[in-house]
């Protein structure tokens, strides 16, 4: 039978029920090589030769394939229909043929398909072709790339910039966006303006809302009315006149459906409408895909095929009625950058099927599968047909000139199944309905308001609207965008917010460093070039070494400028570049990098071990002069730079304060004397603005004395430490629930805890199994299914393996333990060893009267000549030998 092979088990497991017993299907999981983690993994001395390394997780998967070819020497390959998809295919032949397992006669051919439908796979194993070479070049180029770029410029960034974990081809550039739209939010000044608005009311009594558009015969624009006093003086110019409709002008308008889904379009409207990330909504649309439920969810296209085209307007017809189905398809251009690489749009497989007539079950898939098929038909759907309105009211003399707008649905079109969201809302006048109104007819005023705005700053980034303007700019790819916004949360560079973007200092940072000194490989124009030079690559039009030798001399050049830099260099370099978001002008003539608390030192941005940067003044350690990172006073901050003064007990100043490890409460001041006063950190969960006098003193009295311990008398005390509130009595400490039972916790309760404690030996008690499955099968032991931090997990002997999400512990099998122990086992590199118990008796019962008294006497031999022969100690040069089966690091680890 015929070897197919796929990337996932569950994409083989719908193809294998297309396509019966006749063949093999075999998931490779994914990638089955990649580059180690170590210097030369691409050669640049050796015209860019990669070295490539089987992960110690597919060993056993590329065994499967291999051993499943001795049974039929045919190989198919099946792996998505991009340009990863046509990596791992290649990657795949390639180690099957390293390893002999791919003979001179075997028939090895690529089949691709954009939907898992029996249709498509039949059709696809019809029409196999060979392994697109210029697809895989495009891929070796981006994987090199990204190689140099994090391998070469990560560890520059760890020497010179302490916290700084690592940079990539895009995710730096990524990252830079964020940054930039955060400087423009804290640079914003609002501007104030106010508008004013009429409820009018027809003779017919019926009610409608106009704004104030003319004032003494002058258009207003949008600061016409800057302050209170001018909007007060429009209001009485409108009391004082009578208000006539001086026009009614209806226009017929239309709206058409948006385009089928590609890859970012379903990010962004999956973000708007259910709050989903990138990750999550790119999971969830991998599933529906292996299900066969939705073309290939990873494109830049938007066409649809046509037979779908019309699939989706016999499903239109049938649900809806002829009237919403227009007289021709409707046909989207493709705007992809690289058509090489563009797919058909995502869509359903069958348009007749809603999410309940599939029966999904899983609510993100349901979810999204709802959002891709209303899409979907909609696009296919009638436009929306609407009367739009404009009515101008005037006084009589011309000097007050007010308008009313609003808009009535004639027909509802794709509107009935679908409406694309918006990112941010907007308020639009349009979307108001009037009633009759008639030319000539008088408008009485009921309501006159003025109302105040204030100008908005840019808003920060969402995770949809990121990838939007990266679309936009060209950096980046559809299968790249989800990796490319996790890595940047992973990395600890940017924080959500509410949905929100907003970069850490760490972030900051490294954008600061990169931007002065490889500024030409974070510039957008650079970045899209780049990738239009891959995309080249992808169509066969330049060659992909030529594209590494040109980057590698100008980036290795930068690389090698900056071996001599010194920390202190960059940091002031750092601290010139973001010295007006720093150091802000005060508007006073100071200094407004003058210490304010010495007078003499200079302020500067400074690192901590931590990674974390802070404000500090040049004259430390005589002074100690701290605040956080950002500009005086920053937003979210109500400390202040100098503190914030809580009252005094006993003659004591008691302040807040906020320092490089955040906010904490300070009796006294730092003097010479005492250069470090009593301090105690917020605990987690206190928030800043809830932080009194009394509160500070609870905190900063602590650990607080509960009593003497009623068998030896000792004292027990309350606190908080590195791990959370305890009680503690010699050197025994148990854990407390919460901060609130440090102050609250009486005698009875701590010697309760206090003895618990002690019972366990001090440490927490054994877990219990939530499942015991019994003696491995092979090795002994007990294998049981225990309950950890991270979820439940499988335990045998030093080896504990994490149950994936889908697998409920009470259904685990004996055998499905064994598997995820065994791969556990594999990817640490520690190969679960046979025991045998049973051999040392054995050896013991062999040995002769003899041999035990000829051992006996070399024994006694060896000890008198112990002295003479000193080395003889070092014997057991043996042990080291033990640990040879244990192999090299592989992949890094």
């Amino acid at each position: 039978m015929p070897v197919v092979v796929v990337e996932s088990p569950a994409k083989a497991k719908t193809i294998n029920k297309y396509l019966g017993s006749d063949y093999v299907v075999l998931a490779s999981y994914g990638h089955v090589r990649d580059l180690p983690p170590k210097d030369g993994s691409v050669d640049t001395e050796n015209d860019f030769e990669m070295l490539w390394e089987v992960g110690a997780d597919s060993r056993k998967h590329v065994k499967a394939i291999a051993d499943a070819l001795k049974e039929d020497n045919n190989l198919i390959l099946a792996t998505d229909p991009d340009r990863e998809g046509e990596a791992i295919s290649w990657h795949l032949e390639e180690t099957l043929r390293k390893r002999k397992a791919i003979k001179a006669d075997t028939p090895v051919s690529r089949v691709v398909f954009n939907a898992i439908t029996k249709s498509a796979v039949t059709e696809a194993m019809k029409n196999p072709r060979q392994v697109d070479a210029p697809l895989v070049e495009a891929y070796l180029a981006r994987r090199a790339l990204d190689y140099l770029v994090g391998f070469n410029l990560s560890p520059v960034l760890w020497r010179k910039l302490p916290g700084a974990k690592s940079a990539g081809r895009v995710q730096s550039v990524c990252l830079r966006l964020i940054v930039e739209r955060e400087m423009e939010i804290e640079v914003f000044r609002a501007r104030e303006y106010w508008t004013v608005k009429a409820i009018l009311t027809t003779p017919r009594g019926q009610e409608y809302e106009a704004r104030l558009t003319m004032l003494g015969g002058d258009k207003l624009d949008r600061y016409s009315l800057e302050n209170q006093t001018a909007a007060e003086m429009a209001v009485q110019a409108i009391t004082s006149r009578d208000l006539t409709v001086a026009s009614v002008e209806a226009k017929p308008a239309s709206r058409n459906p948006s385009p089928p889904f590609m890859t970012s379009t379903l990010q962004q409207e999956a973000s708007r409408k259910f709050g989903m990330g990138a990750r999550q909504t790119m999971s969830a649309a991998q599933r529906l895909y292996e299900a066969g439920h939705i073309t290939y969810m990873r494109t830049d296209g938007i066409d649809m095929a046509p037979e779908a085209v019309t699939a989706a307007r016999d499903a239109i017809k049938e649900r809806y009625g002829a009237e919403y189905v227009p007289s021709s398809p409707r046909v989207y251009k493709n705007k992809a950058k690289n058509a090489q690489e563009a797919h058909e749009c995502i869509r359903p497989t069958e348009m007749t099927k809603d999410a309940a007539a599939l029966k999904i079950t899983d609510a993100d898939q349901r979810k999204l599968y709802d959002l891709i098929w209303k899409r979907t038909l909609a696009c296919q759907m009638e436009g929306a047909r609407m009367e739009r309105t404009t009515v101008d009211i005037t006084s009589a003399d011309h000097q007050v000139e007010l308008r009313a707008t609003g808009q009535v649905v004639i027909f509802d079109g794709f509107l009935r199944v679908y409406e694309e969201g918006k990112d941010d809302a907007v308020v639009d006048d349009d979307d108001n309905r009037l009633p009759q109104i008639s030319q000539g007819e008088p408008a009485k005023k009921k309501t006159i308001t003025p109302d105040q705005h204030f100008t908005q700053p840019p808003p920060r980034y969402t995770e949809a609207t990121l990838v939007k303007r990266m679309e936009e700019l060209g950096i980046g790819r559809p299968s790249t965008y989800a990796s490319i916004v996790t890595t940047i949360q992973d990395r600890g560079y940017v924080r959500m917010d509410k949905s929100r973007m907003i970069p850490e200092d760490k972030g900051r940072l490294v954008i600061a460093f990169l931007s002065n000194y490889f500024h030409k490989y974070v510039e957008y124009d650079f970045t899209a070039d780049l990738e239009g030079e891959l995309d080249d690559v992808s169509a066969g039009e330049r060659d992909y070494k030529d594209v590494l030798k040109r980057f590698w001399r100008d980036f290795h050049a930068a690389i090698e400028e900056t071996s001599e830099l010194r920390i202190t260099d960059v940091l002031e370099k750092i601290n010139e570049v973001l010295e007006p978001h720093l150091f802000p002008d005060a508007g006073d003539g100071s200094d407004p990098r003058l210490c304010p608390n010495c007078g003499q030192g200079r302020l500067s941005m400074r690192t901590a071990r931590s990674g974390g940067a802070f404000i500090g003044c040049s004259n430390y350690p005589e002074c100690r002069f701290t605040r956080p990172f950002g500009p005086p006073g920053a937003e979210g901050s109500s400390i202040g730079p100098d503190g914030k003064l809580l009252g005094h007990d006993n003659d004591d100043p008691i302040s807040l304060r906020d320092g490089r490890f955040g906010p904490y409460v300070q009796r006294g001041n730092a003097t010479e004397e005492v250069p470090k006063p009593p301090r105690a950190s917020l605990p987690k969960g206190w928030e800043v603005d809830s932080i009194d006098l009394e509160k500070a003193l609870t905190l900063l009295n602590l650990p607080r004395q509960i009593g003497a311990h009623p068998e030896d008398g000792e004292m027990i005390e309350a606190g908080i430490g590195r791990f959370g509130p305890f009680v503690k009595h010699n050197k025994t400490y148990a854990n407390l629930a919460n901060v609130d039972e440090v102050f609250e916790v009486g005698m009875n309760r701590a010697v309760e805890l206090l003895a618990q404690k002690l019972a366990r030996g001090g440490r927490g008690q054994a877990a219990k199994p939530l499942k015991e499955l019994g003696e491995h099968p092979e090795l002994g032991g007990p294998v049981n299914v225990m309950t950890g931090r991270y979820g439940p997990y499988v335990k045998w002997e030093k080896i504990n393996a994490t149950l994936p999400n889908d697998v409920e512990p009470e259904g685990l099998t004996m055998e499905a333990a064994v598997e995820l122990i065994n791969e556990k086992a594999a990817k640490s590199g520690k190969k679960p060893a046979r025991k045998a118990p049973a051999k040392k008796p054995a050896a013991k019962k062999a040995t002769t009267k003899a041999a035990t008294t000829k051992a006996a006497t070399t024994k006694t031999a060896a000890k008198k000549t112990t002295a003479k022969k000193p080395a003889a100690k070092k014997a057991p040069a043996k042990k080291p030998a033990a640990k040879k089966p244990e192999a090299p690091p592989e992949d890094g680890e």
